[in-house]
């Protein structure tokens, strides 16, 4: 682990949870403040809500801030959450960042305005900075997202560079989804005390081993048993090579499949509840023979969700 990191900031598996939508497509906030308490008792540490597996960007500044407030009003202790507050609109996303440290949230995790495509560094740098000088709150704890496939708009070592030099304070780390463990490992080694975590479970011991934080995952929602048994192995100095084997042999073949379809489908499966198959447009459940494959690459896995 990297000794430089504070004590107190967040660290370990954060679950990318889902958020369970009604027959008429609209939040279901009682199902999903149970399911983020159904994670954290399985062993999470964080709750990386309102995310891209949160379909957080099919929904309305308005129903995002009623699940946060759902949150703050149940028994999910607000030092656990990470929510995905970024958005297009500066005046949107600090609406949702202020809302999240309302209810307490340990940091929250910031897409860049990702619609204008191959804007510079020092336009990018300019729109976290003036999020910063909005909310003006000193407990901000910014986790940048870096997910180029979704976004289009790259984080890059030289913008986090930059932000930290004038807000060391403010900028915590990055949830990394590129895919690219070597720009994780890079910027575990460039950036000491950085919050890296790593965007898939198949990452999680190589980021720790180098001392990154942890994993933000989509698919911890059903995995999220065999990541804390791969954090608390890595904690302990054993070997746990071979549950990373495993963990990432589910991921894959969970992968195989549109995510997030897969996820609310395995969900249901597994918990006897189909009411969580919904999914908002343009999103759209498995047809059989996805279903299917999707079966058949869990079995030849091994996978095996907690019940």
């Amino acid at each position: 682990m990297n000794d430089m990191a504070r004590s107190d900031e967040p660290r370990g598996v954060a679950v990318a949870t889902l958020t369970p939508m009604t027959p008429g497509l609209e939040p279901d906030f009682d199902r999903f403040a149970a399911h983020c308490r159904r994670m954290l008792d399985r062993g999470a540490n964080l709750l990386a809500v309102l995310g891209t597996t949160g379909e957080a960007n099919s929904l309305g500044v308005d129903e995002k801030l009623r699940l946060l407030d759902a949150l703050g009003e149940s028994d999910i202790p607000g030092g656990t959450l990470l929510p995905g507050t970024g958005t297009c609109s500066i005046a949107d996303t600090v609406i949702l960042t202020r809302k999240a440290l309302e209810v307490g949230s340990a940091g929250v995790v910031m897409l860049p305005p990702f619609y204008y495509k191959g804007v510079s560094d020092a336009g990018l740098h300019a729109a976290y900075e003036e999020v910063i000088q909005r909310v003006g709150d000193s407990r901000l704890r910014i986790y940048f997202y870096n997910f180029p496939f979704n976004s289009g708009v790259p984080i890059s070592h030289d913008l986090i560079e930059g932000l930290l030099a004038a807000y060391p304070g403010t900028i915590a780390g990055i949830k990394d989804s590129s895919g690219d463990l070597d720009n994780m490992l890079a910027m575990c080694r460039r950036f000491p005390g950085f919050g890296v975590f790593a965007g898939s479970e198949q990452f999680l011991l190589p980021v720790l081993e180098a001392g990154g934080a942890g994993c933000i995952s989509a698919t911890a929602n059903v995995t999220i048993g065999l990541c804390a048994e791969v954090l608390a192995a890595a904690r302990a100095g054993k070997d746990a090579g071979a549950l990373q084997e495993k963990l990432s042999a589910w991921r894959l073949a969970i992968q195989s499949q549109p995510l997030i379809p897969a996820l609310k489908a395995i969900v249901a499966r597994s918990t006897g509840d189909e009411e969580w198959l919904p999914l908002r447009p343009p999103l759209t459940a498995l047809d059989q023979a996805s279903e299917a494959a999707l079966d058949e690459a869990l079995d030849a896995a091994g996978f095996a969700p907690a019940a």
